[in-house]
């Protein structure tokens, strides 16, 4: 791990405990190579960053704009995946500091992507035990939210999961609900296959290295199995 000062500095976040942000960048592969590690991994510190990443994101968009839930919904969804996560993650050069197995760290895949974006939840969580709710919200707004701008310009919000919904509301009016089916592998390199539900039907499955991923093949397979292109 390279010195923890200098992504301090790239965050622009002085931890008052350390230890919190050494944890939020311990791979769970990386203890199965160092057991006598003496830190946990950062699934935990991810499962409360995810949380607090929604609310703030949620609150911002809810004071900001007037616009349908559904809309904000969207928004919220393309700020907040994996793939923006990632991109983010990379911005604030997380991938130089994140503990890794040595397998992990030679994939440059997909799975890469995923790990850097559950950092960056890893990394909010402990911005949130470390420097509160109020400091924690101004990180994600500068790094996070700034991106909703361009987002709403390119339409990059419009996603296969926006148009389903989408769609499902405006010809049916009912609001997709989608429930994970299967999963399976390591806990580090998981695999999800999800279907997406109108009511009791299932309409479509989709798997993928995240439930957000697997969500959006689900749903568009269900575009496709509808004949809805929006058009």
């Amino acid at each position: 791990m390279n010195d923890l000062a200098g992504l301090e500095e790239k965050i622009e976040v002085k931890f008052k405990n350390a230890e919190i942000l050494k944890q939020a960048l311990v791979h769970r592969s990386y203890l199965n190579e160092n057991p006598d590690f003496e830190l946990p991994h950062n699934e935990r510190l991810e499962f409360l960053g995810d949380a607090v990443l929604e609310l703030v994101v949620s609150d911002f968009l809810y004071k900001k704009y007037s616009n349908p839930e559904g809309e904000l919904t969207n928004w919220r969804a393309a700020l907040v995946n994996a793939k923006m996560l990632a991109e983010i993650a990379e911005e604030l050069e997380l991938n130089e500091h994140i503990l890794l197995s040595r397998g992990e760290a030679k994939d440059l895949g997909r799975a890469r992507q995923y790990i850097l974006a559950n950092a960056m939840e890893a990394l909010i969580g402990a911005i949130y035990l470390d420097q509160g709710l109020e400091n924690t919200a101004a990180f994600i707004e500068k790094n996070i939210i700034s991106k909703l701008p361009e987002i709403l310009k390119n339409g990059a919000w419009r996603d296969a999961k926006s148009k389903f919904q989408e769609e499902a509301q405006e010809r049916v009016g009912c609001t997709p609900n989608y429930e994970v089916m299967e999963e399976w592998g390591p806990d580090h390199a998981k695999h999800f296959k999800v279907g997406v539900f109108l009511g009791n039907d299932l309409i479509a499955e989709g798997d993928g290295l995240s439930k957000q991923e697997a969500q959006q093949q689900a749903a568009e397979n269900a575009l496709k199995k509808k004949d809805w292109n929006g058009n």
